[in-house]
């Protein structure tokens, strides 16, 4: 029987598919949210799931789970799992997610949704069909739930910038500039369907739409690619693979993504992401120009918004910062005292803790799969303009 049904507060028991990079980030989140948040929920970490039996046993022992296996449909089909976290690389997403869903346990998936609209479109429309059973999913968009980010948005709904006119996105990265990086998985469209596309590329795209409310209706860009072949991996390595000295494989995605968007909204959109950007390590920023005012932020300060108030005289204008620390900040009542500043980690625990509130209380979660969706029909226009020409592109 399921642990809902315990007396007093339920525990919500949880198996998470994959270890890697997200599942440790999505561990911590596991691991906090009911720690620092007030949650009618309890998280129980049951089992962690892992195609290699000695990494996963350790990935285990090390993120807190307190079992693990190499089948993912055994943890699926475990009647203490009520929630699947499914943190595997994107060629998987949907068949776990479906088998998950029709299992009548609630999912949060990585981003993107999966590797084609086709899979996302099927994964949405189980969804739908799978709420209306009470069991419910959600995308997961982390940059959401970073405070300065929560803030941009609630700051729009309230008319801060007026009408806005300009949506201007980057996401900087750099860590594949060196061509004897190894071919990871992230570079293998057959595992990851897109480069920096889809990697970096859909934060950002549902960054502005979640900001402002508004859908990307048509695309126009390029793709590119600056390194065709790399080292593959070897065996000893902890990367996928098995290459041998001086084997080399093809890269198969895009190293950088440049485009235009304009929104059902009236707003012109530009947007670049890339993994060459030599230097930047995570630098997500993102700009709203509008009719009353702006605002700017940039994840490499991430407890900071930048806004500007057109509205106020000439000679007093200019963009004010925003500690976004203070107890009526988005999440932050839940930290420090002001001041004392979050980090990276911090927005997988409110993910969680979002997805347990609206889990535990059957409201459906955002962003959900059908978001994950329109994020992925954006990227699927965005490689069909670059192979077109860069030419303009419905979504």
């Amino acid at each position: 029987m399921s642990q809902w049904d315990a007396p007093g507060q339920p525990s919500l028991g949880v198996a998470m598919i994959g270890y890697a990079f997200m599942g440790a980030a999505h561990s911590q989140g596991w691991r906090n949210a009911h720690r620092f948040f007030d949650l009618p929920a309890v998280p129980e970490m049951r089992v962690v799931c892992g195609r290699t039996e000695s990494a996963t046993r350790d990935a285990a022992t090390k993120l807190g789970w307190a079992t693990w296996t190499t089948d993912w449909r055994l943890a699926v089909e475990r009647d203490d799992v009520d929630v699947v976290d499914i943190c595997t690389p994107g060629d998987s997403h949907a068949e776990i997610a479906l088998a998950a869903l029709a299992a009548g346990k609630h999912v949060l998936c990585e981003k993107p949704l999966a590797n084609t609209v086709a899979e996302a479109e099927t994964m949405a429309a189980a969804a739908e069909e799978a709420q209306r059973r009470g069991v419910l999913s959600a995308v997961g968009f982390n940059y959401r739930r970073t405070p300065a980010l929560a803030l941009a948005r609630q700051l729009v709904a309230d008319g801060a910038v007026g009408t806005v006119r300009h949506i201007r996105a980057q996401y900087l990265q750099d860590w594949i500039v060196d061509p004897e990086f190894p071919l990871l998985w992230r570079l293998q469209k057959d595992k990851a369907g897109s480069g920096a596309l889809g990697d970096i590329g859909a934060h950002i795209i549902d960054l502005s739409q979640f900001l402002t409310g508004q859908r990307l209706v048509d695309v126009a860009g390029h793709l590119t690619r600056f390194v065709d072949r790399r080292p593959l991996p070897s065996s000893g390595s902890g990367l996928s693979g098995s290459g041998g000295a001086g084997e080399t494989g093809e890269v198969t995605v895009d190293d950088a993504a440049v485009f235009f968007g304009r929104t059902d909204g009236g707003a012109l959109a530009t947007y670049e992401a890339t993994r060459f950007a030599t230097g930047r390590k995570n630098g997500m920023r993102i700009e709203l120009n509008g009719s009353a005012g702006s605002l700017a932020f940039d994840f490499e300060s991430m407890n900071e918004l930048h806004v500007y108030d057109a509205t106020v005289p000439a000679s007093g204008a200019g963009f004010r910062r925003i500690l976004v620390t203070e107890p009526d900040h988005p999440y932050t009542a839940a930290w420090w005292p002001p001041g004392h500043g979050l980090g990276y980690e911090h927005t997988f625990v409110h993910e969680i803790a979002d997805f347990v509130r609206d889990v535990a209380s059957g409201v459906p979660p955002t962003p959900s799969f059908a978001d994950g969706l329109q994020v992925q029909k954006v990227l699927d226009a965005v490689e069909r303009s670059s192979d077109a020409d860069a030419t303009w592109t419905t979504v």
